[in-house]
């Protein structure tokens, strides 16, 4: 019986293409498999490898609590500059009130980062209300622009994902010199930090989510006295830089589209009467769109913040006893304001008890020591 002119003993035959290349039929595409699991395997290491080279400090270890905080338990997100860590203590607003705040604030955090921070915030959380901090919108984008470290602040602390691409493209510009690549790859700035892996803190940030023991907050216990602005209260409007009222009216738009409740807060601190107008200016646009606006630089009597004593650095942010102070009138305004849930009982927010006693035990301490240095003339070095 004849065999199959294609076989041999019944195998089959390799053609002199595939003997000339040392191929057996199937091995390109093994290759090519082998290929991609290599890729897939580099960027499993990576990925986590990124996030631990980055620059570590406070911001890193804010947003790495954020992503801790179990699924939809924040009732508020606060979005803005370098006033809301040290002003608003979250574990004392939870242990009085059971209303569970988080931070998602950086240092010189421009305007237009809010929107895209708020949307970072809506993949985990539904918080019946967002406060927005407003100091940096009397700054001129241009001024903001020629530093991007402070877009950085942000770009590089939030987790990768689709978000985090659209925040980077609506943040840096495309002729940016050191190119967006950069910022959607950001171990190609921080690779030089390879010590960073030798740090125990930093192995806790291989997946970028870790709970913050104080929820956010940053205690200060300097002294930087000031005497108190004459401006809080002023009448008169200044209209505010054109660049960051367009991204005011798109932040109010996107919250109105959204459905989502929003409170504008002035942090008090030694503004100008340039500012406070500006101020006023932002608070007829807020208002005009059915929002709410705190300028608590108009309460300094009510608040009883005390600008030669409460403040760390000269006007700028609050010391832990000006930060319970505001912290206790913001904690008043909700109430009166907003339906907010005590979640206090709550087996889900027991991180938040104990953040609530750490802080009652650093706040004693921090008082001490505030109170000595006032005592002793030992103020904060002043920096330009």
């Amino acid at each position: 019986m004849s065999r199959d002119r294609g076989t041999e003993e019944g195998k089959p035959q390799i053609s002199t293409e595939e003997k000339h290349n040392g191929k057996r039929p199937g091995k390109g595409r093994l290759e090519a498999l082998q290929a991609a699991g290599f890729v897939l395997l580099f960027l499993l290491i990576l990925w986590p490898v990124s996030y631990m080279v980055r620059t570590n400090g406070d911001v890193k270890d804010r947003f790495a609590g954020f992503y801790a905080e179990k699924k939809d338990s924040l009732d508020v997100v606060m979005i803005g500059s370098s006033p809301v860590f040290p002003y608003y203590a979250a574990p004392k607003l939870w242990g009085e009130t059971g209303i569970a705040m988080y931070p998602l604030s950086t240092n010189v955090q421009r305007p237009a980062a809010m929107r895209y921070l708020a949307e970072e915030a809506e993949k985990t959380q539904s918080p019946a209300l967002y406060i927005f901090e407003m100091r940096m919108f009397t700054m001129e984008e241009a001024g903001l622009m020629e530093n991007m470290a402070y877009t950085r602040g942000v770009t590089d602390n939030l987790r990768y994902s689709l978000q985090r691409i659209r925040t980077i493209r609506g943040l840096v510009p495309e002729d940016d010199e050191e190119g967006r690549l950069s910022y959607y790859i950001d171990i190609m700035k921080y690779h030089t930090n390879w010590k960073m892996l030798a740090l125990p803190s930093e192995w806790a940030n291989m997946f970028y989510r870790h709970s913050h023991p104080l929820k956010g907050y940053t205690f200060r216990d300097e002294v930087g006295p000031q005497p108190q602005p004459s401006c809080g209260g002023m009448e008169g409007v200044l209209a505010m830089p054109q660049e960051q009222e367009a991204y005011l009216r798109e932040l109010l738009a996107y919250l109105k589209e959204n459905g989502q409740e929003a409170l504008f807060l002035v942090s008090p601190y030694g503004e100008s009467e340039k500012e406070q107008q500006m101020f006023n200016y932002m608070a007829g646009i807020v208002k005009e769109s059915g929002y709410g606006f705190l300028n608590m630089n108009d309460y300094y009597d009510e608040i009883g913040i005390v600008f030669e004593e409460d403040f760390a650095d000269y006007g700028s942010h609050t010391n832990a006893v000006g930060a319970e102070k505001c912290t206790d009138f913001l904690e008043s305004y909700l109430q009166a304001h907003y339906a907010l849930p005590d979640h206090r009982g709550d087996a889900v927010y027991k991180s938040w008890d104990k953040s609530y006693e750490l802080w009652k035990t650093r706040q004693d301490e921090a008082i001490r020591t505030i109170r000595e240095r006032i005592a002793n003339g030992d103020y904060a070095q002043y920096e330009e």
